[in-house]
């Protein structure tokens, strides 16, 4: 599945919520911000990449990749409400980062974001949470995957008056 289709399966869940929430017309971005920086610290706390102090192992891949996905739904999300979809998915090689270095980034990158609402700052916030999800070892069609499951958990939410 390529990008262009997962941007295109966030719009209908985001119009879905602007919607029944009557939130149409109303600028979201800092809000989406916020949320992506909360779902990247629950991702980050599956991990335990940063417990030095815990001998208690990291969740479970399949919990740690929902994890990611939640935030890959707010980044998809924050480049709808600005119109930045041309992202590619680059062959992106493992580089020599820790997942601690790389969440560091990628946090750096969200706020670098939220004060200068660019493209360019857009495309490093993508390209380094999509590095992130190679550190963590997923795939580009497992990270898909799991995305369609959580979309349709996430509609199914909506429906029950989440």
């Amino acid at each position: 599945m390529n990008i262009n289709e997962l941007f295109n399966i966030q719009k209908e869940l985001d119009i879905r919520i602007s919607t029944e929430h009557q939130l149409e017309g109303h600028n979201l971005v800092s809000h989406k911000i916020l949320a992506l920086e909360v779902e990247l610290g629950e991702l980050a706390n599956e991990t335990r990449c940063f417990k030095y102090w815990s001998k208690k192992k990291p969740s479970e891949r399949e919990v740690i990749l929902e994890e990611y996905v939640d935030c890959l739904h707010f980044v998809l999300s924050i480049g709808l409400e600005k119109d930045y979809l041309n992202v590619t998915l680059t062959d992106l090689k493992e580089e020599k980062t820790t997942a601690v270095d790389q969440f560091l980034v990628v946090f750096n990158n969200i706020s670098n974001f939220q004060v200068n609402q660019t493209l360019e700052n857009y495309l490093f916030l993508w390209q380094n949470f999509m590095l992130l999800g190679v550190v963590l070892g997923f795939e580009w069609e497992e990270v898909t995957t799991a995305y369609l499951k959580k979309n349709e958990i996430n509609h199914k939410r909506q429906a029950e008056g989440y």
